[in-house]
């Protein structure tokens, strides 16, 4: 995979083959992993929490306003009660990383394990109670839908919802031979689904019929999405591209963005679109471009992010990188959580 600029201190790393799977896509940011050089915070103003480990690969983050909770590899989950000011830890799924991870309107969480176990908290994160997934297909993405729905989607462009906490699950399948990566719902009527060859899917009835909306430009593979009406909504992934739609996703306008580090992630605050990505990058859109946010030069993706209740964001990725960054016009630089 090529970048325009150098890397910001990556080791040299060639993979043997180039990663053309869905699942390997999908999985890019912990493929990245590897090849990255040890994260020096040298001179970067500490939290001080421990709770963050160098070998932590975050994937998700996920808040309410009393709680906030990221997740990722080993079935580690942390959780804080302070607007990201200290984290406890705890493993919830020893051995299976958490690949997702959602708010439900209840205050409750849902975590998906790639190991295709959902799990689920009603207590802040405190205590866990696990869903095996009646499926053999790969679930990679879940969401909570608005009435208090349990969704995930994955291989096959398979989908599978419940309506009564993981007692029954109605299944979908879309079709194709794609895996879908992203879900959300938009409110209680509309949701989205991307897939790779670059495929979007739109339902109008809360998940119960899904129809194709629209492709993106040469099967573009989708690592990120966001909609903010069931017309507008952005979707990146490799090279830094970000495509944006205005008419539901029958026409994609590609943004400029600053570099070509891979985009893993979307949030929308009162302060602004942001996205997250490779090479600990940050992205701000202002007007039709896209612009950078100071952070740490560290060599390692960001992937989750979230906002805390005073619209700070809150970011995590690679090597236990969790970082809170003022986004609002005096912002101060990003603080970083330390690392044991």
């Amino acid at each position: 995979m090529n970048h325009n600029k150098q890397s910001h201190g990556l080791l040299p790393c060639v993979l043997s083959r180039p990663v053309r799977s869905a699942l390997g896509m999908f999985l890019l940011p912990i493929v990245l992993a590897g090849c990255e050089a040890e994260l020096n915070l040298a001179g970067v103003a500490a939290e001080g929490s421990k709770s963050s480990r160098r070998t932590d690969y975050y994937q998700a983050l996920a808040s309410v306003p009393q709680a906030t909770l990221l997740a990722g590899n080993n079935g580690v989950l942390l959780t804080s009660l302070d607007q990201g000011q200290s984290w406890t830890r705890q493993v919830i799924a020893k051995g299976a990383s958490l690949i997702d991870l959602d708010a439900c309107a209840d205050g409750s969480f849902i975590a998906l394990s790639f190991d295709n176990r959902l799990w689920h908290s009603a207590d802040l994160g405190l205590s866990w109670r696990e869903h095996a997934l009646p499926t053999e297909e790969q679930m990679l993405t879940a969401a909570c839908a608005p009435d208090g729905a349990w969704w995930v989607a994955g291989g096959l462009t398979t989908l599978l919802g419940s309506h009564d906490q993981g007692g029954d699950w109605t299944h979908t399948s879309l079709d194709e031979d794609a895996m879908l990566t992203n879900l959300q719902f938009i409110d209680r009527d509309h949701a989205v689904a991307v897939a790779e060859f670059g495929m979007l899917f739109a339902s109008q009835d809360g998940g119960a019929h899904w129809q194709l909306a629209g492709t993106l430009p040469d099967e573009f593979y989708p690592h990120a999405s966001y909609f903010r009406s069931p017309e507008e909504g952005w979707v990146g992934g490799l090279n830094g591209f970000i495509y944006h739609t205005t008419d539901a996703g029958q026409s994609w306008q590609r943004q400029s963005t600053p570099s070509s580090a891979p985009i893993f992630g979307f949030l929308a605050s009162d302060n602004g679109l942001f996205a997250v990505g490779d090479h600990s990058s940050v992205l701000q859109l202002a007007g039709e471009q896209w612009q950078t946010l100071p952070t740490p030069d560290a060599p390692v993706y960001l992937r989750a992010i979230t906002a805390d209740t005073a619209q700070r964001l809150i970011v995590a990725g690679g090597r236990g990188l969790l970082l809170t960054l003022d986004t609002a016009p005096s912002a101060m630089p990003a603080v970083a959580t330390t690392t044991d």
